[in-house]
């Protein structure tokens, strides 16, 4: 930074010191942010904006480049009050130390912000803003309610774009304060009640486009808690497109205006139309298939009807009988034929075979009579075997006991009575004699 002179003494030019005092004034002072009142605000063709920041005991330089100074979102003038996130340096040429503007907003909005981002990470690790919580908005919303300013630009503008793309979905307005104080108490409330009545397909939150301070009403937490417990589905489209507040990221869709969020709501009307054209001429195309396969059916029925008539089934019946015996007479004629023809054959074959059969009926007829003469034989020793048993039989036969003038007697039972003391007096027996039998009775 500077020759090294002996240690007694060390000079240093000012432009050395004033680098030696920037590079401590950066090393000592990060990025800081500080608040006060604009002067001498000035802007020239290189787009960066030159001011003084001064409080009422004391001022100092600053300086925001470009293209910093092109996303600033108001236009800055003397005797506003801001805050500035910036960097202490020292302007070498002049030797004053200065402030170099990273981000500078009206200090009203910066507190607001603030409680913005805290809420927006309190609820977010909540998990009020997780994309699986949201709910589904219909395909085709019917009852759209509104919750708006009835004066506001934006309900007009929502209106407008909904009646030309959709005439046909029902709107209505839910009249509420969208900012002051009490707003978001109000818009709660009937949020609530607009959710608790079930006539809404969807609720609407809306409003235009203002400051951080103007849409305050829609950062509250009370709002946003309202919001996730609706049981109807709510969009959310607050302010211009670069305005994002707490109620769009809790909102199950967000809009980046008022009258995007009217043209997500519904169907394009013309587009729609040539939809049901389309689904239209598919029905019809599909009703003419559907008559044309009814009247081929139809045709099918008629024929097997006809087909069934009992004079029809009548005459196929007499057509088939008739068709029947014609073939069993054939089928009886070439049976005939066949069975006269192995006759002939057999004939055949049997005059062929004539000398042998005129033997074996020979030798046949010589089996016979020695067969007869061995059955009579045979049967004459049996007829004499069977009379010695006829005498023999007859020999101890009761009744050639009887034909010698004895008698059997019978007690009632039918038991044989061999002894006299096995009667009793009175008692009535049988006594079977040759030629029949006689009831007695006893002494």
């Amino acid at each position: 930074m500077s020759s090294v002179l002996p240690a007694e003494r060390q000079v240093l030019t000012p432009s050395q010191l004033n680098a030696l005092a920037r590079d401590m004034l950066e090393g000592a002072f990060p990025l800081i942010w500080v608040e006060g009142e604009l002067s001498g605000v000035s802007r020239p063709a290189s787009g960066h904006v030159y001011f003084t920041l001064k409080d009422a005991r004391a001022q100092v330089r600053c300086a925001l480049f470009k293209p910093k100074s092109q996303w600033l979102k108001f236009r800055p003038a003397d005797g506003m009050h801001v805050l500035l996130r910036a960097r202490l340096t020292v302007y070498e040429a002049r030797g004053d130390y200065q402030l170099i503007v990273e981000h500078m907003e009206e200090a009203g909005e910066g507190a607001l912000l603030r409680a913005f981002e805290a809420l927006k990470a309190r609820l977010q690790a909540e998990g009020l803003f997780a994309a699986e919580r949201k709910r589904p908005l219909p395909r085709f919303v019917r009852r759209l309610g509104i919750l708006s300013s009835p004066s506001g630009a934006a309900i007009r503008d929502v209106i407008s774009i909904l009646r030309r793309r959709f005439p046909l979905l029902e709107v209505e307005l839910l009249p509420v304060p969208v900012q002051g104080d009490g707003a978001a108490a109000q818009i709660v409330r009937l949020l609530q009640r607009a959710d608790a009545s079930g006539r809404y397909d969807v609720l609407l939150v809306t409003r235009g486009g203002g400051s951080l301070e103007d849409l305050f009403a829609f950062n509250d937490e009370a709002l946003a808690r309202a919001i996730v417990a609706s049981t109807t589905p709510v969009v959310s489209a607050v302010g211009h497109e670069i305005d994002v507040s707490i109620a769009d990221f809790a909102a199950d869709l967000r809009a980046a205006t008022p009258s995007a969020a009217a043209e997500l709501l519904t169907p394009d009307a013309a587009a729609l139309r040539a939809l049901l054209t389309r689904r239209r001429q598919q029905l019809a195309l599909a009703l003419r298939r559907v008559r044309e396969h009814a009247a081929f059916r139809v045709d099918q029925l008629q024929q097997r009807l006809t087909l069934q008539h009992p004079a029809l089934r009548l005459q196929h019946g007499a057509e088939r009988l008739l068709a029947l015996r014609l073939r069993l007479q054939r089928e009886a004629v070439r049976q005939l034929e066949r069975r006269v023809e192995r006759t002939r054959r057999a004939g055949v074959r049997l005059s062929h075979r004539q000398p042998q059969l005129h033997a074996l009926g020979e030798r046949t007829a010589r089996a016979g009579e020695r067969q007869r003469a061995a059955m009579q034989r045979l049967l004459e020793r049996r007829r004499q075997k069977l009379l010695e048993l006829g005498r023999a039989l007859t020999a101890v036969s009761p009744l050639a006991t009887l034909e010698r003038g004895y008698a059997i007697v019978l007690d009632e039972r039918g038991n044989v009575l061999r002894h006299a003391d096995a009667l009793s007096p009175g008692q009535r027996v049988q006594a079977r004699f040759v030629d029949g039998t006689r009831w007695l009775r006893s002494e």
